[in-house]
């Protein structure tokens, strides 16, 4: 049963990182800890840290419509133990009945009767980072499962009562072919899933497959073929009724991830775990990266935070400028006048006039959005907004 907390001044967003994986994939720059088994202490110091935020005035006014537990590989724990921590945040916060309640999951972590009780705990959307259904381009890239275990996980979460299901693709894999590209993308078709989220894969130096594409080991395809990949995918999914609603992600019609749409506003969140952040109406917090001083520090009673920030008008200005124009419909000038008095004709100057005459953006007296070119640009685009 959900705390009754008093009145309610809007909605907001609970993130809760578990950083843990069976192993690391090569091209992983994300704070993630590689473990045979993840840390039974763990949750515990989640909860801690979820006391410390519900006290506070800022959330005891908000009602969250919106939970999302990521990895890492949050299923590396058994159901009981994420049904009891999603229990507790329920008493600690005013969760709305509706409340989108997301956790991302690899495949070879998957079994029936895990998903079964994840899904009798309240989980109503899953996201399977299922990246390619090719198992020589899944080896490429340091993936445990196989085109069979992904398979399986969908079926398996279908047959729990995952009614609303993510999967994850990435291309521009190391050899990739658009033959293999368009084989995964009509074997996600025929999974039918309500969200597809499509990734460019971008080596970073610091990942094993960064260093082995720079030292030649590894050949990524290049920009204009993975041009053709993008292409691909708008063209198969678009016409498989499903909307291209953000850069990269497409859905069902009403089943955007609102979770996600809440950072696309620049909206308010919490966030409960190592390297997690939290975003309070622009005080931003980020907590420590290291799993294990996370521990510490709340064992201490103390908060979490490795730094904060406060944003200013400008700058909150800019980011939910940038942010909001990842979305198809753009941002409408009205609420982003009544948010900062500020509108991006007075901000960007000739900048916005040479985007606009470009046609990368489109702008009239209410809305400003990315054009259908400057769709297929969003990162060079929304660079020169920065």
């Amino acid at each position: 049963m959900e705390q009754n907390i008093g009145p309610v001044a809007g909605p907001a967003g609970l993130y809760v990182h578990i950083p843990f994986c069976l192993g690391k994939c090569s091209y992983c720059a994300f704070v993630s800890w590689p473990c045979r088994r993840p840390p039974a202490g763990y949750p515990a110091a989640l909860l801690s840290q979820a006391r410390q935020l519900a006290a506070l005035p800022w959330s005891r006014q908000r009602c969250f419509t919106t939970i999302f537990i990521g990895g890492g590989t949050p299923t590396m724990y058994p159901a009981a133990v994420l049904n009891e921590l999603l229990a507790e945040l329920r008493q600690l916060f005013a969760i709305s009945p509706a409340a989108e309640i997301s956790l991302e999951a690899n495949p070879d972590t998957l079994r029936p009767e895990l998903l079964a009780e994840l899904r009798r705990g309240g989980f109503n959307r899953i996201s399977l980072g299922v990246q390619s259904f090719t198992d020589e381009l899944l080896q490429k890239i340091g993936r445990r499962h196989d085109a069979v275990g992904a398979r399986q996980a969908v079926a398996w979460a279908r047959q729990a009562g995952f009614a609303n299901l993510n999967l994850d693709l990435i291309y521009g894999l190391p050899g990739q072919s658009r033959r293999q590209w368009a084989a995964d993308l009509a074997v996600a078709l025929e999974l039918a899933p309500e969200h597809l989220a499509i990734y460019q894969l971008t080596p970073e130096e610091e990942t094993p497959l960064g260093r082995a594409v720079a030292a030649g080991e590894l050949v990524l395809p290049d920009q204009d073929l993975c041009a053709e990949f993008e292409q691909d995918a708008r063209r198969s999914l678009l016409t498989a009724g499903y909307e291209h609603y953000e850069v990269a992600n497409y859905c069902r019609p009403g089943y955007a991830c609102r979770h996600n749409l809440n950072y696309w506003h620049n909206g308010s969140y919490l966030g409960l775990g190592a390297a997690a952040v939290s975003c309070l109406a622009g005080l931003r917090l980020m907590n420590v990266a290291s799993p294990g001083r996370y521990r510490r520090l709340l064992a201490a009673g103390r908060a979490p935070y490795a730094e904060a920030e406060a944003l200013g008008l400008a700058a909150s200005f800019r980011e939910t400028v940038i942010m909001g124009l990842r979305l198809r419909r753009g941002l409408r000038l009205a609420e982003l006048e009544q948010r900062f008095a500020l509108t991006p004709r007075h901000y960007y100057g000739t900048i916005l006039d040479e985007l606009i005459a470009q046609g990368l953006l489109v702008m009239d007296h209410e809305r400003i959005a990315l054009s259908e070119r400057g769709f297929a640009l969003a990162n060079q685009v929304l660079h020169r907004l920065v």
